[in-house]
């Protein structure tokens, strides 16, 4: 069966909108919300939403005999407001796996309790090279001397708490996104990419006028940077998951952004080997651009739903991001290669 055609203009132009949608682990609903309203324009799918807050489409297919789910998460990395300090800039808290060198000089929105936003920069506190000298280089970067610089006139204390700041207030990190030359940079791609390969081939097929060969569930988690996205919301009457998650591009692997990657082991273990296999298989068949790699580093939520009893085969794909966790990239044939993929895969 030859394959759907995809929209690449629809796909590039939803995921640059859902990066531009803030959308931190724990603040995520805005991620949930505009991905939403992009499935709700295809009928065929019965949109919920978990009590946890996650996004499950159910998608009724050619038979029901085994059903099967494909997961990716649209929660990204973030900050929280830990501490307002005596000169009124913030002291935060990470959310997920953010190294504060990779967002130093970073502009953030601070999103206060009260529904306000308050724009500033992530920075060491010793900033100034001028004044500070070596420091500005020689210094590791934690959580006791990074600080976001308000952009709002506040010196202490009780100004910034009249900005309506407080604790617990949710920081956003600029996600800066371009197209250019067929890649697109951007903070966050993990796992927006993936996301939005989701959402291209549910309208490749809807335009084909084509529906899975199985009942099929598609979930979109909003915990998945801390550990336990898909631990929970996907139907039990699932045979078989697909997480939808970047590949990691770097020394050592075989991924690059310009491929699908088939993710065999990672920092939790092997993969169905099964699935992963007829993943192989399928990819041959359709001559989709692939490669087959090991993260030593990694966790996916197919793991998290492994980890919370899920008894379901579980395999992991995804397009190649370069810089992962820090400011990312990938190419638009890479993007194209997993949307195939899931095509293959859901008609299969």
């Amino acid at each position: 069966m030859t394959l759907p055609a995809i929209d690449n203009d629809f796909l590039v132009n939803f995921l640059t909108g859902l990066l531009n949608t803030p959308s931190p682990t724990g603040f995520a609903h805005r991620g949930i919300a505009f991905t939403e309203q992009a499935l709700a324009a295809f009928p065929e799918l019965k949109l919920s939403h978990t009590r946890k807050g996650a996004l499950v489409a159910q998608w009724d297919g050619e038979a029901s005999t085994a059903p099967r789910a494909l997961t990716a998460h649209a929660d990204t990395l973030g900050a929280m407001v830990k501490e307002i300090k005596s000169n009124g800039r913030l002291k935060l808290t990470q959310i997920g796996g953010v190294v504060w060198n990779t967002v130093e000089g970073e502009g953030c929105t601070v999103f206060t309790n009260d529904g306000r936003t308050v724009r500033g920069a992530i920075l060491f506190e010793k900033a100034s090279a001028h004044v500070y000298g070596k420091d500005l280089g020689d210094t590791k970067r934690d959580n006791e001397n990074m600080e976001v610089r308000i952009d709002a006139i506040t010196l202490s204390e009780d100004e910034t708490r009249d900005l309506g700041i407080e604790v617990g207030d949710f920081v956003v990190f600029d996600p800066r996104v371009e197209v250019v030359n067929g890649f697109v940079r951007s903070r966050h791609l993990d796992d927006k990419a993936c996301v939005a390969c989701v959402v291209a081939a549910v309208k490749a097929l809807h335009d084909a006028g084509l529906k899975p060969a199985q009942k099929t569930f598609l979930h979109i988690s909003n915990y998945e940077e801390v550990g336990h996205g898909a631990a929970a919301g996907i139907p039990p009457e699932v045979t078989e998951l697909i997480a939808v998650d970047m590949a990691a591009v770097g020394d050592g692997q075989t991924s690059d952004e310009f491929h699908a990657t088939l993710c065999v082991k990672d920092s939790g273990g092997p993969y169905h080997h099964g699935l992963s296999q007829h993943l192989r298989s399928l990819a041959e068949v359709h001559q989709i651009a692939y490669k087959v790699d090991i993260y030593p580093y990694y966790g996916s939520d197919g793991e998290a739903y492994w980890r919370a009893g899920g008894d379901v085969a579980v395999a992991l794909i995804g397009p190649g991001i370069d810089a992962s966790h820090n400011y990312e990239r990938t190419h638009l044939d890479g993007l194209v290669a997993t949307t195939q993929w899931i095509l293959a895969y859901l008609l299969g």
